[in-house]
């Protein structure tokens, strides 16, 4: 029996297109349909945003936990180094607290702007 051993591995793409948001904070008619579902429902929209940028689905439940949002902080942080924005922390924490419905909305459409597919090249099934 012989094994093989992966010697490089995929490479991710990192999306740098700007050093700023796409969108401010309060661009709610960019986006309309997504704007409405955050403002009735937004630990759902959360939670569905949360899973599409590829962390646990309930994470954003966590919020209800203590004044300053540890979740959505937790993502505009995140998210902010994924793709290189500037920001601060003071300023995002700001914003999490605040305008809470807003933040996703924003990050929403930051995902949606910058989303790369990702590809795997010469994947095969190792046994």
């Amino acid at each position: 029996m012989t094994t093989k051993v992966v010697i490089t591995q995929p490479v991710v793409l990192d999306s740098r297109d700007s050093d700023e948001w796409g969108s401010g904070i309060c661009d709610c008619c960019d986006d309309v349909p997504e704007c409405c579902f955050a403002y009735w429902c937004c630990p759902c929209f959360a939670c569905v945003k949360t899973k599409e940028y590829g962390q646990c689905l309930c994470l954003p439940l966590l919020d209800i936990f203590g004044f300053v949002p540890p979740a959505t902080l937790g993502m505009r942080i995140s998210m902010r180094h994924r793709y290189g924005i500037k920001g601060s922390i003071c300023n995002d924490c700001l914003i999490a607290t605040f305008c809470v419905s807003c933040a996703w909305c924003q990050m929403s459409r930051e995902m949606k702007r910058r989303y790369i597919p990702i590809a795997l090249v010469n994947a095969r099934p190792t046994f």
